[in-house]
């Protein structure tokens, strides 16, 4: 009786996929909340592998952040889908993680950003294996910044309110990884090419 009065108090977006899922979860419902955790476990773990870099902590912060997710279910407000809410559980998870190994993302002394010129449309054909390689191989900082900016989608206001650095920072680290990476991906390319 008391999760069918939270169920309907909560203001589910009706319209986000999956709404029916969350309140089957809040129900203490199991199989549900397994299809829940089937559903984003595999993007879950690579977020969390592109940020921590070990296969092993990334499993243990994915189980931590599943059991913070359906501990703080009832939080949930329904406005942004339930990956994106998922996601932000997750990558918080990661950057408490970090902070709790004291990796530090060293402030830069320069304001400046270095200006790395885009790299043409064929050349970002790139085998994904290597990519994945080439970014585990990045330093922490950069490799953390580059992963929340590029393919987490936060800008850098936000990634620096995460990891608790400066605007400016978060830019330097963006752009020096993104330079770091085409760098050794060329450097690949040059390997493969000889005889």
């Amino acid at each position: 009786m008391a999760a069918e009065k939270l169920i309907k108090s909560l203001p589910l977006n009706e319209s986000h996929p999956h709404t029916t899922l969350v309140k089957d979860c809040l129900t203490g419902d199991r199989k549900a909340q397994y299809r829940l955790y089937r559903l984003y476990n595999k993007a879950m773990f690579n977020t969390c592998l592109r940020m921590l870099n070990s296969r092993e902590d990334a499993e243990d912060v994915l189980q931590n952040s599943f059991v913070d997710v359906f501990m703080k279910l009832h939080m949930y407000r329904g406005d942004a889908t339930i990956g994106a809410w998922i996601k932000r559980i997750v990558i918080n998870n990661c950057i408490n993680f970090l902070k709790k190994k004291r990796i530090a993302i060293t402030e830069l002394k320069s304001d400046r950003v270095a200006s790395i010129p885009e790299t043409k449309e064929s050349e970002l054909q790139l085998d994904v294996t290597k990519l994945n390689e080439a970014l585990s191989s990045l330093p922490n900082g950069y490799r953390i910044v580059f992963t929340l900016y590029a393919i987490e989608g936060y800008d850098h206001q936000e990634i620096a309110d995460i990891i608790g650095t400066s605007v400016s920072t978060s830019k330097s680290q963006y752009s020096r990884a993104k330079k770091k990476l085409k760098d050794l991906l060329n450097d690949r390319q040059q390997l493969l090419q000889q005889p």
